[in-house]
This record gives structure tokens, sequence and C-alpha cells, in this order.
């Protein structure tokens, strides 16, 4: 396998801008090539609050990931996340003309181009149409409906929307900082692609990615994404009720919790303690690690319940053979696991980036940290691949594959559209 064109994913979030410069190497893994990191300053819960600090951040990491790659950095993948962003099921119908003539791809573009006219409320966009299944004829359950004959063809469709300003408010960002957005991608369908296996989709899995403003949920089932959710609660709610709770400044209690932070207060003992300077000269302050504990895993319950409220909401509570994966920053919490798998009753695994990294990347990326950086990359690569495809269909190429070309013709106009309204 010949070694790929070089991908820049740009992960945009509530506490850390990440940029990661990769491509894929004659083994098929992902090479990372450089990467950068910058306090995020200027984005609130997954979406951008103020333009300038957002630039500022993403310069430095950009900079950063110039420096370490030699790469001049043009075009990004971008993630978005956020609480506007909702997920809907529709489902779309086409009555054919002739029997005879085979289902083409034509006509599976005509339906995701449909969907794309969709009435949406105001304020609000299309970011995602991905096919989940086929009927023809009546006949249910068709993964590739490609050369079968039928009049009629239906889809059910998952539709993934936000809010047009958060878009455009991301790519103001980028084209102030110099580059072009190349794609604008969902952040938990980035994180699933360097954290679950082709297994886990088809078994049905539930990612949950645990960042600092938001907890992104999507749910696989039979290798078809079936529910998306973004909930408005992350790692920095945890800190600031560390903060309030034991009566610290910020950067104390977000210390504290990644350095002595558990979900579970049962796991600490009560002779534990902790020392925080005091401020300008006061005596210290001694905190147990028990009370540290009972503070962190209030907020982890909190946190818990939705993203258990989101499995049931789903209806496929039941068909997740693989449980739930945890990745993002928050996953690093000790006894995370434990405690989501207590509550829901579900098989829970921390998923690190690494299974689809080559072996000398740095030991930092294979952080949870890093998984939606990382899937922005690995995303990249696929659509770079469906680019160099002929457009006519081969026979055998999955639903994600064969909905490239008219994807990637949606993203030219979405880019069209946002250059156009920046000053």
């Amino acid at each position: 396998m010949e070694p790929s064109e070089i991908i820049v994913g740009l992960d945009i979030g509530t506490t850390k801008i990440a940029c990661i410069v990769g491509r894929r190497n004659e083994y098929g893994k992902v090479e990372i090539l450089g990467y950068g990191k910058a306090p995020s300053i200027g984005v609130s819960r997954g979406v951008v609050s103020n333009i300038e600090k957002t630039v500022q951040s993403i310069r430095r990491a950009v900079d950063e990931a110039e420096l370490k790659s030699g790469v001049n950095i043009n075009y990004v993948h971008v993630g978005i996340a956020g609480q506007h962003i909702k997920s809907h099921q529709h489902r779309g119908n086409l009555v054919r003309n002739s029997l005879d003539d085979e289902v083409n791809q034509g006509d599976i573009d005509t339906l995701i181009e449909d969907m794309h006219k969709l009435v949406m409320q105001p304020g609000e966009e299309i970011i995602h149409v991905i096919p989940q299944e086929y009927i023809v004829d009546k006949e249910q359950g068709i993964k590739d409906p490609i050369g079968m004959s039928g009049i009629s063809l239906e889809a059910n469709f998952h539709i993934i929307t936000g809010q047009i300003t958060a878009a455009k408010n991301i790519n103001k960002c980028v084209l102030k900082s110099n580059m072009t957005v190349e794609d604008l991608i969902l952040e938990p369908l980035a994180s699933a692609e360097a954290v679950l296996s082709e297994e886990e989709k088809e078994a049905g899995i539930a990612l949950v990615d645990i960042g600092g403003g938001t907890t992104d949920v999507a749910i696989f089932q039979d290798g078809i994404i079936r529910h998306t959710a973004v909930i408005p609660l992350g790692g920095n709610i945890i800190t600031e009720d560390v903060k309030e709770g034991c009566s610290i400044i910020s950067n104390q209690a977000e210390a504290l919790k990644v350095k002595f932070g558990s979900a579970l207060a049962s796991e600490n003992k009560d002779e534990e303690i902790v020392s925080i300077p005091g401020l300008r000269g006061r005596n210290p302050k001694e905190i147990t690690l028990k009370n540290l504990a009972s503070i962190i895993q209030a907020r982890v319950e909190e946190i818990v319940e939705h993203v258990f409220y989101e499995i049931q909401n789903s209806g496929y509570e039941k068909k997740l053979i693989g449980g739930i994966v945890l990745t993002g920053g928050g996953a690093q919490l000790k006894h995370i696991a434990q405690i989501f798998e207590f509550l829901t009753g579900m098989d829970t695994r921390i998923g690190l980036p690494n299974e689809h990294l080559a072996s000398n990347v740095p030991e930092e990326l294979g952080s949870p940290l890093f998984a939606t950086g990382i899937g922005l990359v690995i995303k990249g690569m696929q659509n770079a691949d469906k680019l160099k495809e002929p457009q006519t269909h081969v026979k055998g190429h999955s639903d994600d594959e064969k909905k490239g070309t008219f994807f990637d013709s949606i993203m030219k106009k979405g880019r069209q559209f946002f250059e156009e309204d920046v000053d």
C-alpha cells in the first residue's frame, strides 16, 4: 500500500485545541507526523463564544503542529459538537420508472439529495445524512440495493442537524487562522473511528466521549449509526464542583481532580489527606480524598444518568452486546468505568485511540484525550479515498463508500457558503 496524502484534524474543544497532522503508512496504519495542543480560550460547552480568543488558541496549536511536522497547514478537517446538535430518523422514498433497470448509484444519490432538502427548524442546518438500511418493493433490511430490481426504493436515514451560526463561527475561526475547512464532522463520529472496531459496531455499542464541556454519545448496531446525542455536561463542571465544595481556586481544583480524583468514594480511605497551599501566606487547606471523591461521584452519576437515558431513548438498550466504550479527557478519571458498569449494568471499557496508530507514535497521543483529533484524521483519510474512487459503482462497496461523491459535493457547496459570509 502506498502512503496516503497528508491529512490534518483540528479538534476545537472546550478545554483544549488539538491539531494533528497524519497520513496512512504503507501498512495501512495512521502515522502521526506532528501535533500541537493549546488551552482553549473562547469555547464554551463545545461552541465558539469568542472568535478572536479562539483564533489565537487555534494558531498556537497549529503553529506547534507545523513546527513538529514540517508541514505547512492549509486545509483542516474540523469537529463540531455542542448542545445544539440533534439527530432525527427519517424515511425517504423514490418511485422508479422501470422495473427492468437495476437500482443504481444515481437512485441512492437522489434519495440522499432529497434528505438535504428537508425543511429544518429556523437557524438549523443538516450536517450529516447517513443511510441506515434500504427497502426495495417492501423487502426490508437491505444494506446494499445496487443491482436489485424494483419500482419502489425507500431508505431509513439518520440525519444530524446543528445550528447554522455554530458552524459558521467555526468556519470563521479557521478562515481567520489562515486555513480552510475541508470537512465539518460530528465529533462523536470521529471519536468512534479512532476507538471502535468494526466488530464492536456490528455487535452493538455505545460510544461515550466525555470532553471538557460536553459528553457526546454515539450508538452503533449492526454496523450502522443508530443514535447520536450531545449532553451539556463534562469534565469542567466536575472541576467547578470541586472548586466550590473544597473552597479552592480553579487551577487547584483541576490539578486535584486530575491527580487525586476518583469517581468512587468507597475506594478511598478516610485517613487519606491532601494539603492545598493557602492563598498569600494563609494556612494550607487539608482535604480528605474520600470527600473529594464524593463531590466527583455525585456529578459523574448525573452524567451517567443522562447517558443511560439516551441509550434507553434510542431503543437499542437490550441490543448493545459490546456495552459502553468511554473516551475523551474525562475517561481518564480513576474508577469511571466501574461507576458506569455499576449504574447501567453494561460492560464498560476505556477506548484508547491506538488501534489504528503506527507503532512509532508519541505515547501521549495514545491517551483518550486525543481520540477526537485522531478520529478526524482517519475520517479525512476516508473522504480522500472516496474522492480517488471512480464515480461508477463497483459492487461490494459499503454504504459509506458509495455516498462519498455526493457528500463531497455537498461539502464544497458548504465551503462556498461559509467563505461568502466571511468578510
